[in-house]
């Protein structure tokens, strides 16, 4: 579905059934690719977040990342990090953390100011799955392993993703 350059799954990639995507199939660089499904985060049984106007951004090995529009997001749940990182594709990220948790630790992320390539993302925040409830038109979502990634798994994305036990290497 999203073949880059002639990529081809490796061996050990899942093979994909009738309405699945395989992340293998995922290109490098990532795209971004509109989205209009039910996408919710919740906390604490609060909704924090609630849009059909998302993007997903979609990289090979990685299941996809939703950003969901600024101004679907209720802000009074979160406080801005000290965090920063960089992405070598998107620009540097800043990060929010939940109001109510004293460690302060990270659950969402954006890109203020994004690489010409990715300016789509401009005024959309990202959140990590496995730190927050994160649904798709009602599902729950799994986190990506590694506590960098944040990938939504769900039932239609097939494997094995970046940031599993054993692919280091990738």
């Amino acid at each position: 579905m999203w073949k880059h350059r002639g990529q081809k799954r490796p061996p050990f990639a899942v093979e994909p059934k009738a309405g699945q995507e395989s992340v293998w199939d995922y290109p490098r660089p990532p795209i971004i690719v509109s989205c209009n499904r039910a996408v919710k985060v919740m906390h604490k049984g609060i909704v924090v977040a609630s849009s059909v106007e998302t993007y997903r951004v979609l990289e090979t090995a990685s299941p996809p990342t939703f950003y969901i529009p600024e101004n679907h997001i209720d802000w009074s749940h979160l406080v801005t990090s000290r965090e920063h990182t960089f992405c070598e594709w998107k620009g540097e990220a800043s990060y929010w953390a939940l109001s109510d948790d004293p460690d302060g630790k990270p659950v969402a992320w954006q890109y203020k100011h994004p690489f010409p390539e990715f300016e789509m993302l401009r005024g959309h925040t990202a959140f990590y799955p496995g730190r927050v409830a994160c649904y798709v038109d009602g599902e729950r979502v799994r986190s990506q392993h590694g506590g960098f990634y944040g990938g939504w798994i769900t039932n239609e994305i097939t494997g094995p993703f970046k940031g599993d036990p054993g692919t280091g290497y990738w």
